[in-house]
């Protein structure tokens, strides 16, 4: 019986240890991952297409370009990045990971669109509450009814 509970509080310890070795590789990815999921199911893509197309995208690349200068003025790079012996400087670096993270964005909105994740994202339209006086559109302003307007 001495040896069961030994090897049973062996395999809890093992257990243990690779439950923590496997956070310490996953943890980094974790902010790409949380950006991938927001982008594939908390993002309404139809309604979002159409406001890029009615020229949002141009705020989306005012945000990237704001995002590669403040990037690259808050954590410059050291002597330039090593990418197969070519020094790619600091701007050039934030501007290939801002560009990197625009794609994963628009391959997330490609996924939703095409149906692939149609289970998981429901998006219900808000429904309008009807005028509940019968006045439609109409203001209170200076209505004749009530004496709301000013008259004289």
């Amino acid at each position: 019986m001495n040896k069961l509970l030994e090897a049973l509080l062996q395999l809890g310890t093992s257990l243990w240890d690779l439950l923590i070795a496997s956070l310490g590789v996953l943890a980094p990815w974790t902010p790409l991952a949380a950006w991938v999921i927001f982008w594939l199911l908390a993002v309404n893509w139809v309604k979002y297409r159409e406001t890029l197309a009615k020229g949002g995208w141009i705020g989306v690349l005012l945000i990237g370009a704001v995002a590669v200068l403040a990037w690259g003025n808050i954590a410059p790079g050291g002597g330039g990045f090593d990418f197969f012996g070519l020094k790619i400087s600091n701007f050039v670096e934030k501007t290939v990971y801002v560009s990197g993270l625009a794609c994963i964005m628009f391959l997330a909105g490609a996924l939703q669109l095409s149906g692939f994740c149609s289970n998981l994202c429901q998006f219900e339209e808000p429904i309008l509450i009807a005028d509940t006086h019968g006045h439609g559109a109409h203001g209170h302003g200076a209505d004749s009814h009530g004496g709301h307007g000013t008259h004289g």
